[in-house]
């Protein structure tokens, strides 16, 4: 049984990456709008895949690390510089600045802490850190929530059946663990992006004529 410490800051991090936590990110798709429209993202397998990929080779590994790096670091200002110059395009640059903003200003009206304006995975880690929050749970639940969202934007894209779209994120939970360890266990030398198409969907929906999302 947890100890009330333990479930206090299991409610934190739930509350933190709930759905109704005002970072907006409904409005993101991380390109998968135009992989929609495109077609290479038209039902359960193929998107189940994307996200794979995405987690996996893409913004949620680098994320993580980045999440990481900065719970770790004294002052998060060099991190976050690196972490914006490590998106791949306007698109993705504004997704994480965007976010990071409306979660540094949420968690500091919320939990009372001194959080500067900061993108998004350094910002978390940045208020995982001042709460005293673990940094494998905060890892694992931040990556849940990323698959999360992307795999509900899939479901109102393609679209998707609700229960498709929980199979899929229920999928992904094994590897949200484990990216999660891996990047617990890293450090920004570890750093990497594969996910070429994923990259090349941000870029192309910054000029798609019709959208329903941000990026």
């Amino acid at each position: 049984m947890p100890n009330t410490n333990q479930a206090e800051q299991l409610l934190t991090l739930v509350q933190m990456f709930s759905p109704s936590y005002p970072v907006g990110a409904f409005a993101y798709s991380h390109g998968l709008e135009w992989a929609v429209q495109d077609g290479a993202v038209t039902d359960r397998d193929s998107l189940s895949d994307w996200l794979d990929t995405v987690l996996r080779h893409g913004a949620g590994s680098a994320d993580a690390l980045f999440l990481a790096a900065a719970y770790r670091a004294e002052a998060p200002s060099e991190i976050d510089a690196e972490a914006r110059a490590f998106a791949a395009s306007a698109d993705r640059l504004k997704e994480t600045v965007l976010q990071g903003e409306a979660f540094a200003r949420a968690s500091a009206d919320i939990w009372q802490i001194d959080l500067p304006s900061l993108c998004y995975p350094v910002a978390v880690g940045r208020a995982a850190a001042l709460q005293g929050l673990p940094l494998r749970q905060t890892l694992e639940m931040f990556l849940h929530a990323f698959a999360a969202n992307l795999a509900t934007a899939g479901m109102r894209l393609i679209p998707l059946g609700q229960t498709e779209g929980q199979i899929i994120i229920r999928t992904l939970a094994p590897l949200c663990l484990e990216i999660a360890e891996t990047a617990e266990k890293g450090t920004l030398d570890d750093l990497t992006s594969t996910a070429f198409l994923s990259d090349i969907a941000a870029m192309k929906h910054e000029t798609q004529y019709s959208r329903i999302f941000r990026t």
